[in-house]
C-alpha cells in the first residue's frame, strides 16, 4: 500500500499517558508491523508526568501532540484523528496490550470494503473483575446503541478518513466510535485480535471512573442517533 500524494496512506494514532517503559518496544513493533506501508505515526501525549515523550524516537514520519494536562483518552483519540492526514486512520493503545502485528489485518478489511474495522479481544489478558464488568457493559451498550459490536473497549481500530466526520467530540466518545460511525451510514465490521498482558505500569481506567459515566453517555448517544438530519440537495 503506497501513497500517491504527500499525505501518507495510513495514519497510526497512539494515545499515551505515562507509558515511558513501553515506547521503544512499541515503536519497534510498529515498524515491523507496518513494513513497506506508507504511514505516519502520531503519538498524542495526554499530559504524561513521566518521561514518555522523551522516550519517543523522532523521525520524518513521527509526530507528537502534547496536551498541557491530562484530559482523557477520548480527547487524545479525537485530537489524533483530526491531525491525521492518511486515507486510513488506525487507533492503537500505547500500553502494549494491543498487538501492532494485527494492523495489516485491519487494513486488509478496509481494502475489502469496510469503512470501520473494530478489533475484538478473544482471549483477554485482564483480571476476572475487569473482564466481567467489560462483558456486561458491552452487552448493555450494544443493545441500546445497536452498534453490533461486542468489544468497543478494544482501542485497536481502522477507519476510512471519511468516517472521522461522524466522530463527535465528548468525554467518553472513544467507547461509542462504532455506534457513531454506523449511525452515519458507514459499514462496520469486527475481526478477532490478539490481546497481551500489561508489562509495565498500571491501567489508567478502572470500574469506578467508567460505570456511571458510560451509562450516562450511552443514553446521550442513543438520543443523538435518534435525531439524524436527513436531507438531499435538489438538482436545479
Amino acid at each position: 500500500m503506497t501513497g500517491t500524494t504527500n499525505a501518507p496512506a495510513v495514519s497510526v494514532i497512539v494515545p499515551v499517558f505515562n507509558e515511558q517503559e513501553n515506547m521503544s518496544i512499541l515503536q519497534s513493533e510498529l515498524k515491523t508491523a507496518l513494513g513497506e506501508i506508507d504511514h505516519e505515526i502520531i503519538f498524542v501525549d495526554d499530559g504524561s508526568s513521566d518521561r514518555t515523550v522523551e522516550r519517543i524516537a523522532t523521525g520524518p514520519n513521527i509526530r507528537v501532540i502534547r496536551f498541557q494536562k491530562n484530559t482523557g483518552q477520548s480527547a487524545a483519540i479525537y485530537a489524533g484523528l483530526q491531525a491525521g492526514r492518511g486515507a486510513t486512520a488506525v487507533l492503537i493503545d500505547g500500553d502494549l496490550q494491543n498487538d501492532p502485528a494485527d494492523i495489516p489485518r485491519l487494513l486488509a478489511e478496509i481494502e475489502r470494503g469496510a469503512d470501520l474495522v473494530c478489533g475484538y479481544r478473544v482471549k483477554r489478558k485482564d483480571t476476572v473483575v475487569k473482564r466481567l464488568t467489560s462483558r456486561i457493559a458491552n452487552a448493555v451498550r450494544s443493545r441500546f446503541t445497536k452498534d453490533g459490536v461486542r468489544d468497543t473497549g478494544c482501542t485497536l481500530k481502522a477507519m476510512r478518513r471519511e468516517c472521522v466526520s461522524a466522530v463527535v467530540p465528548f468525554k467518553g466518545m472513544h467507547r461509542f466510535i462504532p455506534a457513531l460511525v454506523k449511525g452515519a451510514g458507514y459499514r462496520v465490521v469486527e475481526i478477532p485480535v490478539n490481546h497481551r498482558p500489561r508489562r509495565f505500569g498500571q491501567s489508567k481506567y478502572g470500574l469506578g471512573n467508567r460505570a456511571l459515566r458510560a451509562t450516562i453517555d450511552m443514553f446521550g448517544v442513543r438520543w443523538l442517533l435518534s435525531r439524524p438530519l436527513n436531507y438531499k440537495i435538489r438538482n436545479s
